[in-house]
């Protein structure tokens, strides 16, 4: 999972990268190893590094990266390494001269490997970025050379095409194309999300969530359909294609979850009102499957559990209590490197609030219980604190296959729901009872705020089904085996 973005100023004299980097501190959350600016002015310019985006950028770095027209990007890595070299925008230089910023995974990079080479292109790195970034310029010097397009937008729109049918997997995009102007472009099944906004019809920006769309000033114009390509030229001109036919909305259910800001919409819906309707469909789980339980109060396990909890006790009548204090300099645990790093973390992320735990019996809310770090150290604290009983609710189903369309979740024995039921993960975690969203419940909570265009998702990580078509067991085990060695080597 990561941030991307890219804006066109209309003012031939503006600077975007100030714009730039205040979009990608809105989008931090998406990804916190990594970070990249790139700038189109006389040429192209880049500064890019690892570490949280204010580490990686000082005031002096902006003035290096003239230019009206550019592309950011945060990093959470999942394929690849953790390697600077890694860190995006890519760059080539030909034939346009265009840097690139992707979110989400390839899911046949060792295939499209092979084609490159065979055509005497070579990727530098293991990044699946760089290899989509490798074969579209590929694509774009089979059209300038086969076809007859009368204009450059034409050409980017016909390569686009071409690489569509041979880049399989989820994925968004953007890019600037020195001279041309800046590119958005979201996958066949529109697993990633990729947005349009403008100021005042002048500027134009492209980003992953609204919130950073319009909290810099801009309105949205709406999201990117799946398979669809968006060019903003230099004149501010925009122009749409699709470039699949068979194209189908299936966006990814966990961004609703968890990965998304409460202030984003995406492909229509407020994740806020999405999260309220999830509290409110698990606070009926809850009365059906523990009618009788006596619950003295609901509290979240904070941030993005929140509105759920909030539903959930407005539904059950219980009162809802904030129990933890969080450490806002701790980043986001869940997408972290390694098991070791994520539970050292949790403790110094949360601080319990010993008078509303003892003597209570607890309702805890999380988003998700997916390798149980949190939700284990969550339940001592609380005990620790004097709480008579402690249970757990997920807004969620429990997670029990792998996500490749961008989510490190590689290697299904780290689940805490892997062959095992509600009971034995509440025994696993120290609970005394856990309860999970139904996967049912939890799509209709998103479908039912926008029905005309949210027909299917992709659940993959709960249900084990992969739009994509392209994924079986011996994928899997490659993948985790791939992912768990980039990550030992970065590590030690």
């Amino acid at each position: 999972m990561c941030g991307i973005v890219a804006c066109l100023l209309k003012n031939k004299e503006a600077q975007c990268a100030p714009l730039l980097l205040d979009s990608l501190i809105m989008l931090q959350h998406r990804g916190q190893d990594a970070a990249g600016i790139a700038t189109s002015g006389d040429d192209i310019r880049i500064h890019k590094g690892n570490g949280l985006v204010s580490q990686v950028f000082k005031g002096k770095d902006l003035s290096s990266l003239p230019g009206r027209l550019g592309v950011g990007h945060c990093r959470y890595p999942t394929a690849g390494s953790l390697s600077s070299e890694e860190a995006q925008p890519f760059y080539a230089k030909v034939p346009f001269g265009m840097c690139l910023v992707h979110n989400g995974s390839l899911t046949n990079t060792d295939e499209l490997t092979s084609y490159l080479i065979e055509r005497g292109h070579k990727c530098k790195t293991t990044s699946d970025s760089e290899c989509l970034l490798q074969v579209l310029v590929q694509e774009l010097f089979c059209v300038l050379t086969c076809g007859n397009y009368q204009t450059k937008t034409a050409v980017i729109f016909r390569a686009l095409e071409r690489m569509t049918q041979i880049c399989h997997g989820g994925y968004a995009m953007c890019a600037l194309i020195q001279g041309v102007g800046i590119l958005g472009f979201r996958d066949k099944y529109g697993i990633r999300p990729c947005q349009l906004g403008t100021r005042s019809h002048d500027d134009y920006m492209f980003a992953s969530e609204s919130a950073a769309i319009e909290n810099n000033g801009f309105d949205l114009i709406d999201d990117l359909d799946p398979g669809e390509a968006v060019l903003v030229d230099m004149e501010g001109q925009v122009h749409r294609h699709k470039c699949c036919e068979t194209a189908t909305l299936t966006p990814c259910i966990f961004e609703y979850v968890y990965f998304a800001r409460a202030d984003s919409s995406l492909d229509g819906v407020s994740v806020y009102a999405a999260r309220l309707n999830m509290g409110r469909a698990l606070a009926k789980k809850v009365k059906r499957l523990y009618p009788d339980e006596v619950i003295d109060a609901i509290i979240p396990i904070p941030d993005t559990s929140r509105a759920a909890a909030l539903q959930m006790a407005e539904s059950m009548g219980i009162p809802y209590r904030d129990g933890f204090v969080k450490n806002r300099y701790i980043a986001r645990t869940f997408i972290m490197a390694g098991q070791e790093a994520r539970k050292k973390n949790v403790r110094k992320k949360l601080s319990p609030l010993r008078g509303e735990f003892a003597g209570k019996s607890v309702l805890l809310v999380d988003d998700s219980i997916v390798r149980g770090n949190t939700a284990s150290q969550v339940v001592k604290m609380v005990r620790r604190c004097g709480a008579k009983r402690v249970y757990l609710c997920s807004a969620s189903p429990g997670v029990r296959h792998p996500n490749i369309y961008g989510i490190d979740m590689p290697a299904t024995d780290e689940y805490v729901a892997y062959n095992r039921n509600e009971q034995q993960v509440a025994e696993a975690i120290g609970a005394d009872w856990v309860v999970y969203q139904d996967l049912g419940d939890l799509e209709e909570c998103v479908r039912s705020l926008n029905p005309t265009r949210l027909k299917k998702f992709d659940s993959s990580c709960f249900n084990g089904r992969y739009v994509t078509g392209d994924v079986d067991d011996a994928f899997l085990q490659r993948l985790a085996r791939k992912r768990s060695a980039a990550r030992a080597i970065c590590l030690n």
